[in-house]
């Protein structure tokens, strides 16, 4: 197969800059009632935002790479056929026009824009831009993760009693979430904002150590796990496999180092 060469990087940060300031924040704290819909629940929204986000960023992004197409939320929400294109060979890009659209929708801040690149199953290349402070965080695989020019480092590892990060039960089983209830009060500070987006900034910037989440499409992950790969951290399913956006089901654990990992696993599920 050949190899497939990285769109531009910047090119693709500029773009997603535009989308955001275009078709995302003029709705911020300002959609009416019927701007905003449940899709399969009340914490399970989208606006009109997220769909004029998308619709943007879909053809501008397939235009930058020929023969690559796109995976979107809202386009695999209304048609989850749409979903089997990660499993192919072409390159993909895979959009979270809205990551954390409950607060968007509520007027919180904490949402972000995600984008990552796919090929062959891989992940290439990942960013996560913060419309409301402007922030992007981007990588490539062998290349690092920046913020704005800053080289991003994961939190250098600690023992697990001094650990911060998120660990959300949202999608687990019951016996997993009994589990995790009872042994979260071993890590320092759990602190979950209902945007994976966010989370990774965190985790990007050393702020927090972990986070573990028990659903895995792929607009939720792709970008981040990247990321957080190119800046030195390490992750893997809580079951041993590593994590790709072909894998979508399980949990994923994730940690500043694979002994850090280790010894958060033994903690939450040993």
């Amino acid at each position: 197969m050949t190899r497939t060469p990285l769109p531009d990087l910047d090119r693709v940060t500029a773009l997603i800059r535009e989308v955001a300031e275009s078709e995302i924040l003029p709705y911020f704290r300002q959609l009416s009632t019927e701007d905003i819909r449940q899709k399969t629940g009340p914490t399970d929204l989208v606006t009109v935002a997220d769909e004029a986000a998308e619709r943007a960023l879909s053809p501008r992004l397939r235009d930058l790479v020929a023969g690559s197409t796109v995976v979107g939320e809202e386009a695999v929400a209304a048609d989850p056929a749409v979903l089997k294109r990660v499993f192919g060979d072409e390159p993909v890009w895979i959009i979270d026009p809205i990551d954390g659209t409950i607060n968007f929708a509520g007027g919180n801040p904490t949402f972000a824009v995600m984008v990552a690149y796919v090929r062959g199953g891989k992940t290439l290349a990942g960013w996560i831009h913060d419309p409301c402070t402007g922030r992007t965080a981007v990588g490539a695989k062998g290349q690092g993760a920046w913020l704005d020019g800053r080289r991003l480092r994961v939190a250098a590892p600690v023992p697990v009693a001094e650990m911060v990060g998120a660990l959300s039960v949202r999608y687990a089983d019951e016996v997993t979430t009994a589990r995790l209830n009872a042994r979260k009060p071993a890590v320092k500070e759990v602190v979950c904002l209902a945007c994976a987006a966010h989370e990774y900034l965190r985790l990007l910037d050393g702020v927090a150590h972990f986070s573990v989440y028990h659903k895995l499409m792929p607009w939720d992950h792709a970008a981040g796990m990247l990321l957080h790969a190119e800046a030195g951290g390490y992750a893997a399913l809580v079951d041993g496999r590593p994590y790709a956006p072909t894998v979508l089901e399980g949990s994923v654990m994730i940690a500043p180092d694979r002994d850090s990992w280790t010894a958060l696993h033994g903690t939450l599920y040993g």
